[in-house]
């Protein structure tokens, strides 16, 4: 089972629930040249949509976000695990997390449709570092 983790940052920015919304911040930050590893959107309510952005370069995104005057919320840390998608592949890494008795807070995965995942787990800000041990990330 291949697979790598590493660390990753990711920021939170609430948008208004409608139409072109996410497009439009999306699109600035392409003009910005931010690139992103992962992304996803929650209602939070009955009129506003939190997208939670994880950018390729945390320090970039938060410089131009501030320059161009956009709320963000974060940096916060996180893990992401890219690999071979087959059965069974996050047994592993939920077993491990176990052991070390770290729990996590939310997760978020997909597979490509060509034999591989992402996968995005969210800790406590207090046990990411536990987390990444664990996982010897």
């Amino acid at each position: 089972m291949a697979f790598t983790i590493r660390r990753v940052d990711y920021f939170y920015a609430a948008v208004e629930d409608r139409p072109g919304e996410a497009y439009k911040l999306l699109s600035q930050l392409a003009e910005f040249g931010i690139n992103l590893l992962a992304i996803t959107a929650v209602p939070v309510g009955p009129e506003r949509t939190q997208l939670t952005l994880f950018p390729e370069d945390a320090l970039r995104m938060a410089s131009e976000a501030q320059k161009a005057g956009l709320s963000l919320d974060g940096p916060h840390p996180a893990l992401l695990v890219q690999g071979d998608d087959e059965l069974g592949a996050l047994v592993g890494i939920h077993e491990r997390l176990y052991e070390a008795r770290v729990n996590v807070v939310a997760a978020s995965g997909v597979t490509d449709g060509r034999g591989n995942y992402g996968y995005v787990l969210y800790f406590r800000a207090e046990d990411i570092d536990r987390a990444a041990a664990a996982l010897e990330v």
